[in-house]
């Protein structure tokens, strides 16, 4: 009886307005986390396909023969060269979004735009550096210098094309997404949104979206180039 004049006595605003956050986090980074958990299943149900595919083929691709050219460098072997400096570059950017955070914390309008612009152009390059692989694999094996050439040269079923493309593509993808995400937070940042909010939270969600890209590259370049 007296719990229930209690609640009577409550308004609906504090009925429904709930309590802290278990996790001590924001609303919004929780669904952000809640998204990355989800989205990084999607990308271990690709790789482990991938890995069941590769450890069940008798034959497989080379990847120090199949990733061994370098723009402006035609005929050189350099063996995962190239694909060592796409990483370099998007490890680089996610430095760049650290930092942008960090001056989020701070309030710094000038220090968030700065860091958040040369992450931007890290993400860019390494789309622009991914495009080239592609034309590469793709140009190279019609003129029979390229993937298709020696993927047979080695005896790997096409399997390795099609999840390569498949895999990269839909990582690509994520990073294009945030390349435009970041130029959505930048332009916001330039005319002051979050300064007029009093936090730079939306610019760390997007750094952990940022991350989270970084990080899963690792991954796919485990699986596919040192593999």
């Amino acid at each position: 009886m007296a719990t229930d004049t209690l609640t009577a006595n409550l308004s609906e605003k504090e009925l429904w307005e709930g309590g802290h956050s278990p996790f001590n986090v924001s609303y919004g980074k929780l669904m952000m986390w809640y998204f990355l958990v989800s989205d990084a299943f999607t990308f271990s149900a690709f790789l482990i396909a991938y890995g069941t595919i590769r450890f069940s083929s008798p034959t497989w691709a080379d990847p120090n023969h199949v990733f061994n050219a370098m723009p402006f460098l035609h005929g050189w072997d350099i063996p995962l060269g190239f694909v060592s400096i796409m990483t370099f570059i998007l490890i680089l950017s996610s430095v760049f979004v650290v930092r942008a955070v960090q001056e989020g914390h701070m309030m710094n309008k000038k220090g968030v735009m700065s860091w958040m612009f040369l992450g931007i152009l890290g993400g860019a390059a390494f789309l622009g550096c991914q495009a080239w692989e592609w034309h590469h694999l793709i140009t190279g094996a019609s003129h029979g210098h390229g993937m298709t050439v020696n993927m047979n040269t080695f005896g790997a079923p096409i399997a390795f094309g099609q999840l390569f493309f498949v895999i990269t593509g839909f990582h690509g993808f994520h990073v294009f997404s945030g390349v435009l995400i970041n130029i959505i937070i930048f332009i916001q940042t330039w005319r002051g949104v979050y300064e007029r909010r009093g936090h730079y939270e939306m610019v760390e969600k997007v750094g952990l979206y940022w991350h989270f890209v970084d990080l899963v590259w690792v991954f796919v370049f485990l699986a596919f180039y040192l593999l």
